[in-house]
């Protein structure tokens, strides 16, 4: 097979949540725990760093990497979903897996997965751990997918474990009170193995609390003051953030939204402690505190070609300014509507889709009534209609019109767009991912 061949397999002969949503959900880790015996247990090779959590855990992972790489590591990163190509999930220092190995692999072991029918995710799973430990990676940092306890990344014992946030999301799996989803979350929780917990209400703090008692684990919640690292943060461009930081000093980041600061902080809290088993220098001395800050600094800011992240409020042009953003759920959506509140321009023009397990009805309610809208539908089973989309926002006092494809959408918000205006596109990752393979 070729490598789209080979794709188009993963994609259409597996259950994949992210194109058929329901039915591309696997729970249990009966599939994992085979496949995991038939290569070899390769994820044992290799030290391992678990991130979890509702929303974040794509910019904490990368920025994790980005650092470990910048401190010399050999380092694997598997996130999910992929924006434009496949091989965006499985990166070693921020290159993706050949496409050679992809098809070497699903040839090679599709006689032992195909009778018991894995998922898209379980045997994407498999591939990326037998691919770090091909690799001889030093560390991996391991994203889940949508869960925790039952997630197929849930075999791991890392080093340290971190669950960014609670909110609602994929509540037909996870549960339906924000206690019920922080204890699918807290499933990654292992004993003996440290958890930074990003934030946190008083009702999953005690989730978390009763998980780390029970496991004998360390548990940090970043936000508490007496560990909080961020003090400020202001723009000063662009396309750069700057923070002021507790231990750290200052340190410039390239990742522009504004929820990234609740996602920095996280990961700086991670930093130390990583410092602490010994896996980043110990600021002992000035000449080690001035190293650290130089390497942060040059990873937060470079993390994007350290690691490949995108679609985290990406600016893709600037005459005029279009930025596209993956927030997708409410919880994202509190955030990003915040933001836009802050943009000055002329115009605002907003390219908009959703898929249809989330929360539509609360995430336009939070959508800017003074910008003009080009509904839309990614090229995704999951995609709402964008009839159904205008209907709901134009109840709501949007005005717009409607387009079958993102690239239809986003070639008619740049024809009408002045120079100074502003251009968004976002309301899935799926949207993000065809305006990112069809528009730039």
């Amino acid at each position: 097979m070729t490598y789209r061949e080979t794709t188009e397999y993963l994609f259409n002969q597996l259950p994949m949540f992210e194109r058929n949503g329901d039915k591309g959900y696997k729970n249990g880790l009966d599939n994992t725990l085979s496949l995991d015996v038939h290569f070899g247990h390769p994820h044992y090779s290799y030290k391992t760093i678990h991130v979890a959590g509702t929303n974040g855990k794509g910019s904490c992972s990368s920025l994790i990497a980005a650092v470990l790489q910048m401190a010399g590591y050999k380092v694997g990163l598997y996130t999910s979903p992929h924006l434009v190509d496949f091989r965006e999930r499985i990166r070693v220092n921020g290159r993706m897996v050949s496409e050679l190995y992809v098809i070497d692999f699903v040839e090679k072991e599709r006689s032992f997965f195909e009778p018991m029918r894995p998922s898209f995710f379980e045997l994407t799973t498999a591939m990326a751990f037998k691919y770090f430990e091909d690799m001889k990676v030093d560390i991996a940092v391991i994203e889940t997918g949508l869960g925790g306890r039952l997630d197929c990344t849930n075999i791991i014992n890392p080093i340290l474990s971190i669950i960014t946030n609670i909110s609602f999301d994929h509540t037909q799996f996870l549960g339906d009170t924000l206690e019920k989803i922080a204890t699918e979350k807290a499933g990654i929780i292992k004993d003996d193995v440290p958890v930074i917990i990003g934030n946190a209400n008083e009702e999953t703090k005690q989730v978390f609390l009763r998980k780390a008692l029970a496991t004998h684990s360390q548990i940090t919640f970043a936000q508490d003051e007496r560990n909080k690292e961020v003090e400020n943060v202001k723009q000063i461009s662009d396309s750069t953030l700057l923070y002021n930081t507790r231990t750290f000093g200052e340190i410039k980041s390239s990742l522009c939204g504004s929820y990234q600061e609740e996602n920095v902080n996280t990961v700086l809290v991670a930093i130390k402690n990583l410092m602490k088993q010994g896996f980043l220098c110990e600021c002992k001395t000035e000449k080690g505190l001035e190293s650290m800050r130089y390497d942060l600094s040059e990873a937060f800011l470079n993390v994007s070609s350290l690691t490949g992240l995108r679609g985290r409020w990406q600016l893709v042009k600037t005459t005029p300014r279009v930025v596209c953003d993956t927030g997708h759920n409410f919880a994202g959506w509190e955030f990003i509507s915040r933001q836009l509140q802050t943009i000055n321009c002329k115009q605002m023009h907003i390219v908009f889709g959703m898929v249809n397990d989330k929360d539509i009805d609360n995430v336009i309610k939070l959508l800017p009534k003074k910008a003009l809208y080009y509904f839309t539908e990614a090229d995704n089973h999951r995609a709402l209609p964008w009839l159904n989309i205008q209907e709901k926002a134009i109840a709501n006092g949007l005005m717009g019109g409607g387009y079958p494809t993102v690239k239809e959408a986003f070639a008619a918000a740049l024809k009408r767009a002045a120079h100074d205006d502003f251009i968004f596109v976002g309301g899935s990752s799926y949207v993000v991912a065809d305006f990112l393979r069809d528009c730039i």
